[in-house]
């Protein structure tokens, strides 16, 4: 039997985790038998029920709301190296399985098992990112399962994003493993990428639209596209190499344009791909004075929710950036509109679209939706793994 320290939960606050969730909140705990303020942060604990019942283990942070992380629901198996390498060789498996090239989200938190533990491969690379506690603690167990696993010849932690401080973890960046790159290579839907290595977005890349991306490349042929919050030209790129005559790709990053050039170029793309620098809100205010119109628009914004008290801010946010694309559009224009707030809902965004098509006094219909990738699964009883929609929507004059 488990000998880790007990955490036990408060009479029937074990329903949750019994229907599948993962995660504990700290008015769950029995602090009377059990108080969080005897816990290091991060550290391993075996989780009971009221009775005494164990029902896994996982690991504990005292200062945050999810104050512990099931881990395993057998009570004999820690997170050590042992289970980080079992769980991604569980994770390998699935992506080997979808993409014939080595460049995918390889451990999806949660999803795989590997809660507060996300990891990025790009080819011979690995970025690494820790927003928990508990995998912090291990971190050296992560690069040697990791080496395990894939020998990578390169490793680099990523630990900037703002989800550390909720964990009380201090941000940083290192290279544990190699040599880092100045740049990432990625090749996405059969189109060749570079993606800045320490000062890019996230890791570097997002790969989760990746079969949204592809879907796009059917509406593109011989068509005119603006690329809205392009970053290196994901969905920008693509579109030129699927034939679109034109893209024009904007982002308030210039040295994110300066990459997009490159991959326009390394794509043989660069004479039909435009980069337009500054504010997307200011940009297309501008593009709608000088009368321009685009066949094909992608709406691929930042979160504009990141919290639930941002949810009205948001999705007025959504909205105005919504309305903008549809008067930039052909009359029989197509625009691909993206959430990745996991607080917006699909319905909450269809709602946008709705309300916001007959402001401007158009007709929509919903032609696709566009889900995360699958090397992002879906963990079901955590809704919050289910992040990511994207609708693509002809928009017509009113009929």
């Amino acid at each position: 039997m488990s000998t880790l320290a007990p955490l036990v939960l408060k009479k029937d606050e074990d329903r949750r985790l019994r229907t599948g969730h993962t995660w504990i909140f700290s008015n769950e705990v029995d602090t009377a038998k059990t108080p969080l303020t005897a816990f290091e942060p991060g550290q391993p604990v075996l989780l009971q029920a009221h009775n005494g019942k164990p029902l896994g283990t996982g690991f504990v942070n005292p200062h945050s709301l999810i104050c512990a992380r099931l881990v395993s629901r057998d009570p004999e198996y820690h997170l050590t190296k042992s289970l980080l390498v079992h769980r991604l060789q569980i994770a390998l498996s699935l992506r080997e399985r979808l993409y014939p090239e080595p460049y995918y989200r390889l451990a999806f938190g949660d999803s795989d098992g590997l809660p507060g533990l996300v990891v990025d491969r790009y080819g011979a690379v690995c970025v690494v990112q820790i927003s928990a506690a508990g995998m912090e603690r291990v971190k050296d167990d992560i690069v040697a399962a990791l080496e395990k696993v894939l020998h990578p010849e390169c490793i680099i932690f990523r630990n900037d994003s703002g989800m550390r401080e909720l964990e009380g973890l201090s941000a940083y960046t290192e290279v544990a493993v190699g040599n880092a790159p100045a740049m990432l290579d990625i090749t996405e839907n059969n189109v060749k990428f570079h993606a800045p290595t320490q000062d890019g977005q996230k890791t570097g890349w997002f790969y989760d639209h990746r079969a949204n991306r592809r879907r796009m490349q059917e509406y593109v042929r011989g068509q005119t596209v603006l690329d809205v919050f392009s970053y290196v030209g994901g969905w920008g790129i693509q579109a030129a190499a699927a034939g679109a005559t034109s893209v024009s790709c904007i982002d308030s990053s210039q040295s994110a344009l300066d990459v997009l050039k490159d991959n326009a170029a390394l794509n043989q793309t660069q004479d039909r791909v435009q980069a337009i620098c500054g504010d997307a809100f200011d940009v297309l205010k501008s593009l709608r004075a000088d009368k321009q119109h685009f066949d094909v628009i992608v709406l691929d914004p930042p979160a504009f929710v990141r919290r639930k008290k941002d949810l009205a801010a948001g999705t007025e946010a959504y909205q105005r950036l919504n309305q903008a694309a549809m008067q930039l559009l052909s009359r029989d224009g197509i625009l691909i509109s993206a959430s990745c707030s996991s607080y917006v809902t699909r319905d909450s965004l269809r709602g946008v679209l709705l309300s916001t098509s007959r402001h401007v006094d158009r007709t929509l219909q919903i032609i696709e939706q566009g889900h995360q990738a699958p090397d992002h699964p879906v963990h079901p009883a955590i809704p919050e793994t289910d992040y990511l929609k994207a609708f693509f929507c002809r928009v017509l004059p009113t009929q």
